[in-house]
């Protein structure tokens, strides 16, 4: 753990010299290492949070995502376990967990990469989707079949969860229909972006579940 915590110092000070590009990271208050909650071993993780704005001439653009970051005692030599604690609409994030799909976060990581990499990776994600290698399936469907709404979803979500500056006024209206009916606004809203905003459909889906 020596290893990763002296490694993990060193690459906090490089993004804090280095956030012109929009990407922070957050040492938290309070314990900095602590024992994985499904584990009896002395094996202690090191959690930090990090965030990114989302690039320009994208759906994200203007918007901070979150992401939550546990370093393993085995880093670098392993990559640490990233989701986003921010809710959005992409197709290698999943729009439920916040789980993502990206090779250096699985067997394309090396250890000469850091935290800033990998943020900056999950940024260039943001603006080049992979929807051939989907997390989240019912996303990327709609982002190859009709990139028009693929865009204004991403849009809305950015807007409600993560204060992006768009605002799509027919969205917000379509979830503020299905709340008036008693349905729960994140349930309302993911049920209206899997059903490419139709109202009638989502209230069947939302009827059903």
């Amino acid at each position: 753990m020596n290893i990763a915590m002296n490694r993990i110092m060193k690459e906090f000070k490089e993004v804090v010299a280095n956030e012109s590009n929009g990407i922070e990271l957050h040492m938290p208050e309070g314990e900095l290492t602590r024992n994985p909650s499904n584990s009896s071993s002395n094996k202690k993780e090191i959690y930090l949070s990090g965030s990114l704005l989302g690039p320009p001439d994208t759906p994200y653009a203007g918007a901070r995502f979150h992401v939550d970051i546990i370093v393993v005692d085995t880093y670098p030599f392993n990559p640490p376990k990233v989701r986003f604690t921010t809710k959005i609409w992409h197709p290698n994030i999943s729009s439920v967990t916040g789980a993502i799909c990206l090779d250096i976060l699985k067997d394309q990581w090396a250890a000469a990469m850091t935290i800033r990499t990998v943020l900056l990776s999950l940024q260039a994600l943001l603006a080049t989707p992979e929807p051939d290698d989907p997390q989240d399936a019912v996303v990327a469907n709609q982002y190859k079949k009709d990139r028009k709404l693929f865009e204004k979803t991403a849009r809305h979500w950015a807007n409600v969860y993560a204060n992006g500056p768009t605002p799509e006024p027919e969205c917000d209206a379509a979830v503020k229909s299905l709340a008036e009916m008693g349905f729960d606004e994140e349930k309302a809203r993911a049920a209206l972006s899997s059903m490419h905003w139709n109202t009638s459909d989502a209230l069947e889906s939302l009827c059903k579940a």
